[in-house]
């Protein structure tokens, strides 16, 4: 299949970096245009400071565009660029995102500014799949990305959930600083522990996502959108969750208790958990892990960061490895009760909880025609 061409909105933040970075050898998309504020814009794109830990890739020539550039589109028309991920703050967000959805361009974002937002789709690939049939059924084709922190408590809860229900989640985080952006991660303070704990918002949203995204399409009218048509009815899940930074470079950490609606053993939940698969995983997709989840007995933040659904790759160059840091690590798995259960998750933040789990949502909407 020819390549469809792409612009990535973000020119010098973690998450547009790491877009960047997995869309140089894209198998399905090609990187054609890359859009930044006044910052950047004008600037040619290698002469920006890379933040990541791995050496630039070999990406062509490229100025950035101005994404205040009224001409934006046609400018992006004019390319032949058709999709368009965004790493952009939500306050921007806001207005250049359906603008661009205006304009014809499928917008696969990893900005906030329209989650839970009925008739733009939020999914994680593995859970939701079936959430990407409201893609631009009311006219706009965006789709969201969840919040990172999300991403490693979710994927362990989807094959308990189907299989035995969830009644309730206790949930505490240990978050990395590039979570927060590439100033916090470069601050020598943070590095060295120095860093305020607190993570504004965090737990409230977490929550909210975690019961949309196990939630069921409602054929009652939207009620947070009046110009849909799809509304998505939140799942029955009671939450406590406490979210916290802490001086870690990169890796979210998340220490889970679940209340069952059904009674289970540790052998079940480990051939739930080990034997999960889904959509991407059937469909091969380039960024989907052959397994999303890895069972391992005990968490290492350092070496189960790169999980790629059947290993722990070390030193890994993420341009060409679109697998890599892409599984959820499962461990200290323990029945204290038959119907309660507690374990820990770990995720590379920037790679499946950002970039990479935006990607992944894009090649599942190609596969399946939504970009047709």
């Amino acid at each position: 299949m020819a390549k469809r061409l792409c612009a990535v909105l973000g020119a010098s933040g973690l998450v547009s970096q790491r877009l960047q970075q997995r869309l140089v050898n894209h198998p399905w998309f090609e990187l054609a245009a890359v859009c930044g504020g006044p910052d950047t814009a004008g600037k040619a794109l290698h002469t920006i400071e890379w933040k990541l830990e791995q050496e630039r890739p070999d990406i062509s020539d490229i100025t950035v565009l101005d994404l205040a550039d009224s001409k934006i589109c046609n400018t992006l028309l004019d390319l032949g660029v058709s999709i368009v991920f965004s790493a952009i703050p939500s306050e921007i967000a806001q207005d250049v995102e359906p603008m661009l959805a205006e304009s014809g361009f499928a917008i696969f974002s990893n900005a906030s500014a329209y989650r839970r937002v009925d008739g733009i789709p939020l999914v994680i690939a593995e859970i939701n799949p079936q959430h990407m049939e409201h893609f631009a059924v009311d006219g706009l084709p965006m789709v969201c990305s969840t919040n990172c922190t999300l991403v490693p408590m979710a994927m362990p809860l989807a094959p308990l959930s189907k299989l035995l229900g969830i009644k309730s989640v206790t949930m505490r985080s240990e978050q990395a600083l590039s979570g927060a952006g590439w100033r916090l991660l470069f601050d020598e303070n943070a590095l060295a522990g120095i860093v305020d704990p607190e993570i504004e918002d965090e737990a409230r949203k977490t929550a909210s996502e975690l019961r949309y995204v196990f939630g069921k399409t409602n054929d009652e009218p939207s009620r947070k959108n009046p110009k849909s048509s799809v509304h998505i009815t939140n799942a029955s899940i009671d939450t406590d969750i406490n979210c916290q930074r802490v001086s870690r470079k990169d890796g979210h950490q998340v220490f889970v208790t679940v209340k069952l609606l059904n009674p289970t053993t540790l052998s079940e939940v480990k051939m739930l958990m080990s034997t999960f698969h889904s959509t991407p995983q059937l469909l091969n997709l380039p960024s989907a892990p052959t397994n999303p989840i890895q069972l391992v007995e005990q968490i290492d933040t350092t070496t189960h960061l790169w999980a790629d659904g059947e290993n722990f790759p070390q030193d890994v160059e993420p341009s060409s490895n679109l697998r890599a840091g892409m599984a959820i690590t499962v461990g200290n798995l323990e029945l204290i009760k038959p119907d309660l259960l507690s374990f820990e998750a770990y995720s590379h933040n920037t790679i499946r909880g950002a970039a990479g789990g935006v990607v992944l949502l894009a090649e599942f909407a190609l596969s399946e025609g939504y970009l047709d």
